[in-house]
């Protein structure tokens, strides 16, 4: 049993370095932002249903629960929309380190997504946060905009998160991932018909471009998502939250490895990453304890 913990464990390391490289395939990808995640999000929908037919998984939802997955894949749309639009505006150490606010904003948004009270040392890392940010925007303010649009990516990741917290407790992960991503590639769709933009130029992608959508919608969307469900009957959701914040870390070591001179910053910028990030580890571990206090008292968890 031990060596089963340890390999998915390690499993779970490799899912988080490929979340980390799709930033970088964002930025070796041409394509502008919207249509890189409309292909994505094409092909990562198209490879989850073929998983789905294979496994014969029931595809039916109840009509307030597919209204909702409607909402969760706008959302994740227009969350990935941005992120990628950061990417390319700025780089990717940017939009990984300014994305590490997830789990504050997360903090900020949960007890008013499930009505309860403000725990004080959120309060007190949020401003541990701002001050991180603070440092950021003002060593690298040429790289304001891509810092604007990450953080508008982090708070709609955070949004994203806390719907589809509520829909694992009922459905499928697949069916969960396959109704979202068509959600959000119907609506930019239609986005991009009005728009005008589905162009002969729109399908007309350099082979390199088609090869790295297929790897970003392969591996590090289709396979990354389901094997990271799959993980959780062997590692604690705790375990996989925590060890998933080191994606901006393996994003931002990646980038400098393959993209060179153009991801190094200023020194105070890392200062204010390391700052964001190690609040975002505290407040995962008093959060844990605080739940197994709960469960150690007979109280339910939250």
């Amino acid at each position: 049993m031990p060596n089963v913990k340890l390999k998915n464990y390690l499993h779970l390391h490799f899912i988080v370095f490929v979340w980390g490289f799709s930033a970088v395939l964002g930025k070796l990808i041409t394509i502008d932002a919207l249509p890189l995640v409309w292909y994505r999000m094409l092909m990562a929908s198209l490879i989850i249903i073929a998983y789905i037919l294979i496994r014969k998984f029931p595809l039916k939802v109840p009509p307030k629960t597919m209204l909702t997955l409607v909402i969760g894949g706008i959302v994740v749309a227009l969350h990935w929309v941005t992120f990628f639009m950061a990417i390319k505006v700025s780089n990717v150490s940017i939009a990984l380190a300014t994305m590490s606010t997830g789990a504050f904003f997360t903090a900020l948004l949960e007890p008013f997504w499930y009505g309860r009270k403000m725990v004080g040392y959120e309060v007190i890392f949020g401003i541990i946060v701002m001050l991180g940010l603070y440092i950021m925007f003002r060593v690298e303010t040429t790289y304001m905009p891509g810092m604007l649009l990450a953080l508008v990516s982090s708070f709609l990741s955070a949004t994203f998160s806390l719907i589809n917290g509520k829909l694992t407790q009922e459905q499928r992960p697949s069916i969960i991932s396959f109704y979202e991503l068509g959600s959000g590639v119907l609506f930019l769709t239609i986005y991009l018909v009005f728009s005008g933009s589905f162009d002969q130029k729109f399908f007309q992608l350099p082979l390199n471009d088609w090869i790295f959508i297929f790897i970003l919608a392969s591996i590090c969307t289709a396979y990354a998502f389901i094997a990271s469900v799959k993980i959780l009957k062997y590692i604690s959701p705790y375990t996989v939250i925590l060890t998933g914040n080191l994606e901006p870390v393996y994003g931002i070591i990646l980038a400098f490895l393959i993209l060179g001179d153009s991801e190094k910053m200023n020194p105070m910028f890392y200062v204010g990453a390391l700052l964001i990030l190690t609040t975002v580890v505290a407040n995962g571990i008093l959060k844990n304890r605080k739940k197994l206090k709960k469960k150690t008292n007979g109280l339910p968890s939250h």
